[in-house]
């Protein structure tokens, strides 16, 4: 388990430093009439190991400008290795300018990675749902959030205590449900769809530890029709 650790960390470290994870992605150009897009998270939301294009949020933007829906590109604010007070910092250091008719939360994996206890990931949690709800100009509508995905599936946790990582996950995508449903904010579980991954290499990404354009554009498909509700509505 050292060595496992060990390569997570390094590969947080070199994240930091890439180009290519960035705290952020460039502003869209904004088009009058245009929807905004903000999507908050961390590895799983800046895409770790994957093309940009393969981000499960910009699959999400592609799928609905299929439907019709005008939408810019996603402004991303994610980092691999974040929590939720990462997070937090990094969007104080980005400070976006909403109002946006969509945002989306994403955040969990590295508290429960980190051993960080629930409590504070619900206080935290709490405080960013409401800043999402801000960001969304008070629109619940149009603010959601996805389910932490189990990483305890995948290649690089083979070895390790697998279902006390499943356990753990389980029990942070509670409170992140109930503080969403306090709020009356969309809760998306794509968690069981991460799972699949256990006996599907090509839904992993390679690295071994984080999850494939294949399996982002799966949960950019099974959250579209509830998202594109809301939008239309």
């Amino acid at each position: 388990m050292k060595w496992m650790i060990s390569i997570l960390i390094l590969m947080t470290a070199c994240a930091a430093e890439s180009p290519m994870n960035d705290v952020l992605t460039p502003d869209p150009d904004e088009v009058p009439g245009q929807y905004r897009y903000l999507s908050l998270g961390d590895s799983y939301t800046i895409g770790e190991s994957v093309a940009p294009e393969e981000r499960w949020s910009v699959i999400l933007t592609e799928l609905l400008r299929k439907s019709n829906i005008t939408i810019a590109n996603p402004e991303i604010i994610a980092q691999t290795g974040w929590t939720t007070a990462d997070l937090m910092e990094g969007i104080k250091s980005r400070n976006p300018k909403g109002p946006y008719n969509l945002v989306s939360v994403l955040i969990g994996v590295n508290n429960q990675y980190r051993g960080q206890s629930i409590e504070r990931y619900r206080t935290e949690l709490r405080e960013l749902l409401q800043q999402a709800i801000g960001f969304a100009g008070g629109n619940i509508e149009r603010v959601f959030m996805l389910s932490t995905p189990d990483w305890g599936v995948t290649p690089f946790a083979k070895g390790s205590d697998q279902a006390k990582i499943a356990g753990e996950i389980d029990a942070f995508n509670a409170v992140a449900q109930e503080e969403c449903k306090k709020l009356g904010i969309l809760f998306i579980d794509i968690t069981p769809l991460s799972r699949t991954a256990r006996n599907d290499v090509s839904l992993v990404a390679k690295d071994g530890l984080h999850f494939s354009g294949k399996m982002y554009r799966q949960w950019a498909e099974f959250a579209l029709p509830t998202v594109q509700n809301r939008l239309t509505k």
